[in-house]
């Protein structure tokens, strides 16, 4: 088995290759569940190689194998699909669909996944096991991309023992990376409510039951819910991002469409909060007068990074990268439907430096000006390969 740095030259041997495949998927973006083209790139990309695999896995999902069967089993996991969003960046890689980009770095987290096939399978005799490289589709809508090859049987035949994944980070500048052990990002579930009232004239609000100030009432009550209900130590976030009340200067409406994300670091509190908030928005809205209907839809649970497989890559890490490199990340409540693979198997997801302030290069995920410093394609691939070769080894 080469040393470490060699996995650090043979990514970098492979840059322009590795930017000219990132630079194809972000021109050609597709949504959760409607990533045909992408799964046909891929596929393509890897019977180039001679790697062989397996499609139509949980939708588009793709799995390839490298190594050689009867040992351990390691597994590699890349998302491919893009968001609904209009792209900004005036580059000529920008997405050729309009109203859908790579916003969240998915098309540099399949580049990497590939970079790494390309270097694995150029040392596959040497690979004391199984690499199982997982091309998950929709990771960005529930139930979640990850959910579905996991009912497909992904992770059984061969048993994968270890699987490890990556996410772009603008917070951090490019060459280096974050790792956090345990608890890491929230759960993420998503909330539905119609307040129905009685609609009617603005001027005469006595005669109506006004579904606005209702809903008004319960915004700031499931707020007041986060900070007198959970604990000063359990980090809760409920948030209201759409109201649709469709009245007018004068005329109050019959009813007002609310939505929102509901998200935690405990699964008790949270299948407890589910609770709390159908009993506090039916409770508050009869006391004035009208009803609700609820609907609570249960998304990503919690991600846990095993403590010693994530303590063992941040160890590989600072080996190719040097200490001043590898950080310690706080828990992020975001969400991830990695976090299913990491309930059934010992798994490590950590954050991949892509910003570059001095280039202008830094913008938020989830943003139309959303890019990243293509070096990160390098360190992204290094990092994946020498983590897949060397878990078959120290594991």
């Amino acid at each position: 088995m080469p040393e470490t740095n060699v996995f650090h030259s043979l990514a970098t041997n492979r840059k322009e290759e590795l930017v000219a495949i990132r630079r194809h998927l972000h021109a050609h973006p597709e949504l959760s569940y409607q990533e045909d083209e992408t799964a046909r790139f891929i596929s393509k990309k890897l019977d180039e190689m001679g790697i062989s695999h397996v499609g139509q896995i949980g939708g588009n999902g793709i799995v390839a194998s490298i190594g050689t069967q009867g040992g351990k089993v390691v597994a590699l996991r890349g998302d491919m699909d893009a968001l609904p969003i209009l792209e900004e960046n005036d580059v000529p890689y920008a997405s050729k669909n309009k109203g859908v980009m790579h916003a969240c770095g998915h098309d540099v987290h399949t580049t990497c996944l590939l970079g790494a096939a390309s270097v694995l399978k150029s040392m596959e005799s040497d690979l004391n096991g199984l690499v199982q490289l997982i091309f998950q589709p929709a990771e960005e809508r529930i139930p979640g991309g990850a959910s579905l090859m996991i009912k497909d049987g992904i992770l059984k035949n061969p048993d994968i023992q270890l699987i490890f994944g990556q996410h772009v980070f603008p917070d951090m500048e490019v060459g280096h990376v974050g790792f956090k052990e345990g608890m890491y990002m929230a759960s993420a579930d998503e909330l539905y409510f119609t307040v129905k009232g009685k609609g009617g004239h603005a001027a005469l609000p006595h005669t109506c039951i006004d579904p606005v100030l209702i809903a008004s009432h319960l915004i700031v009550a499931l707020q007041q819910m986060v900070s007198r209900r959970a604990r000063a130590d359990m980090p809760t976030v409920l948030s209201i991002g759409k109201v649709e009340a469709n009245g007018a200067t004068n005329i109050i409406p019959d009813q007002v469409h609310l939505e929102g994300t509901m998200r935690t670091v405990n699964e008790g509190w949270r299948n407890r909060m589910h609770k709390e908030i159908e009993l506090l928005a039916s409770n508050l809205c009869k006391s004035m007068g009208g009803d609700i209907d609820i609907e609570i839809r249960k998304g990503y649970p919690c991600l846990v990074n095993d403590p010693d497989v994530t303590s063992w890559a941040k160890l590989k890490a600072v080996e190719v990268l040097g200490e001043d490199k590898v950080h310690d990340l706080p828990i992020r409540m975001t969400a991830e439907d990695f976090a299913y693979f990491a309930q059934e198997v010992p798994a490590c997801f950590y954050r991949l430096g892509t910003s570059n302030k001095a280039a202008g290069v830094g913008a938020p995920l989830h943003t139309s000006k959303f890019d990243v410093d293509e070096d990160a394609l390098v360190i992204g691939t290094c990092l994946m390969s020498t983590f897949a070769a060397r878990a078959l080894e120290e594991f």
